[in-house]
C-alpha cells in the first residue's frame, strides 16, 4: 500500500528530507532551526527562535496554510536554563505566531546538541490542513 504524500524540499540538504510533507489533512513541518535563508545562525536563542518561526512560516506558505493549522508543536533546546532565562522574549516570539492563547499543544525538551553547534533552538510542528 502507498501513503499519498506532497512534499516540500528546499535548502542545502534538500537531497537529504523533506522540510513539510503532507499526507491527507495532516502537514508535518521537520524541525527548524534559526537558521536566515543563506544558512546564517541567529546571534542568541531569541534571534534563532524568530528565524525558525519565519522558517516554518515559510514552509507553511508552501502548502497554502497558516499558523491557526498547527495544532502540536515540539521545541528542542540545547540549553534549558537559557530558555528559561529569555523566557519572556522567546515565548513572546511564539505569542506573536500564534497568538496570545494559542490552541497549540507544545512540548519543550532539552537536547545535547542540534545539527550545528551554533544552534540552540528547533521547532518541530504538525498541521490539520481542511
Amino acid at each position: 500500500m502507498t501513503i499519498e504524500k506532497q512534499t516540500y524540499r528546499s535548502g542545502p540538504y534538500k537531497s537529504l528530507y523533506a522540510q513539510g510533507v503532507k499526507s491527507g489533512n495532516v502537514l508535518y513541518i521537520a524541525g527548524q532551526v534559526g537558521v536566515d535563508p543563506s544558512g546564517k545562525p541567529g546571534g542568541d536563542i531569541i534571534e534563532q527562535t524568530r528565524l525558525a518561526y519565519q522558517n516554518i512560516q515559510h514552509v507553511l506558505e508552501q502548502f497554502s496554510a497558516s499558523a491557526s493549522d498547527i495544532v502540536d508543536e515540539t521545541w528542542f533546546v540545547t540549553d534549558m536554563k537559557d530558555c528559561m532565562k529569555n523566557s519572556d522574549a522567546v515565548f513572546g516570539m511564539r505569542a506573536e505566531f500564534f497568538g496570545q492563547q494559542p490552541d497549540v499543544a507544545q512540548t519543550l525538551v532539552e537536547v545535547g546538541a542540534l545539527v550545528m553547534p551554533q544552534l540552540q533552538i528547533e521547532i518541530k510542528c504538525i498541521a490539520h490542513l481542511n
